[in-house]
């Protein structure tokens, strides 16, 4: 990660109701150097973008701890009416944009056909019972997948990224539907996802992600940003086998899932960030 020549005055949107709070912690880190400072807001601000994630996860792992088999609502149920609730608390907070909650919506359709497929095809599975369900699949497993895409489209916002020798458009879409087809497709024909990896490094290998965190740019190549977010995203995928929320095969008793599934992840986030750029385009560096 480099750091650019020049400054500019970062995008400070946390909504209405939070720019009290936004303006009390810029007071208090004002007497901290500005590298602190800008390491403390760094860290606030990737929180500030993963929101939606951390409640959902949060949300995984109390409901197994405390969920009793008796209760009048089943446990899928109530995390999709949660994850349904804090949506619309976002937007009617607007901690979050109409643009954002679009590119959820398209992220939580595209992530339930896979998971339909998925399921039936014996990838994975999810052992409890629920009512709102399509094909075995609870529709809170959605805004699993919408979470991803929220997390994107707000850190573009959050940090005001810009994108340099960014591909063209057709490109990266061509790219994301040949990703998505193989989710499907390598159960019938060979699996080409060393060609997809391969793909990914060769179409944004000249890309890098231009951040702001509060008045300094900084830049990072858009391949290594990719690996460093899948790689948290299979460890938030850990947390949802260890809840017994979804499961695998291989999974009769706990272990880590396998990190096959962080190159899988690698390449479900370029699907998540070219839906992103259908709502949110990718600006070039001023």
């Amino acid at each position: 990660m480099d750091q650019g020549y020049r400054e500019r005055p970062a995008a400070h949107e946390t909504g209405p109701y939070l720019e009290p709070l936004r303006i009390l912690i810029r007071g208090a880190l004002a007497p901290l150097p500005w590298w602190l400072s800008e390491f403390i807001l760094f860290g606030l601000k990737q929180a500030w973008a993963c929101l939606f994630a951390a409640i959902m996860l949060a949300l995984l792992l109390v409901t197994k701890a405390i969920w009793q088999p008796g209760w009048p609502i089943y446990r899928y149920d109530f995390l999709f009416l949660a994850a349904l609730t804090i949506q619309i608390l976002f937007l009617r907070f607007k901690m979050e944009s109409w643009d954002e909650a679009r590119v959820i919506l398209i992220y939580h359709v595209t992530g339930t056909v896979m998971e339909i497929f998925k399921v039936h095809m014996g990838s994975w599975a999810y052992p409890e019972t629920s009512l709102l369900e399509i094909g075995g699949v609870p529709l809170f497993s959605g805004f699993m997948y919408a979470a991803v895409g929220s997390f994107m489209a707000r850190t573009i916002r959050i940090f005001d990224m810009r994108f340099s020798h960014y591909p063209p458009m057709w490109l990266t879409g061509l790219l994301a539907i040949a990703i998505y087809a193989n989710f499907f497709s390598h159960h019938f024909l060979p699996d080409i996802r060393y060609l997809l990896f391969a793909a990914t490094v060769i179409v944004f290998r000249r890309v890098n992600i231009h951040f702001t965190t509060e008045k300094t740019t900084l830049r990072m190549p858009l391949v290594l940003a990719a690996f460093l977010s899948s790689t948290f995203l299979w460890l938030a995928e850990n947390i949802g086998t260890l809840t017994g929320t979804w499961i695998y095969p291989t999974q009769k008793t706990w272990h880590v899932v396998s990190f096959g599934k962080l190159g899988s992840w690698y390449l479900l986030l370029y699907v998540s960030f070219v839906l992103v750029t259908l709502v949110v385009k990718p600006r070039p560096p001023e």
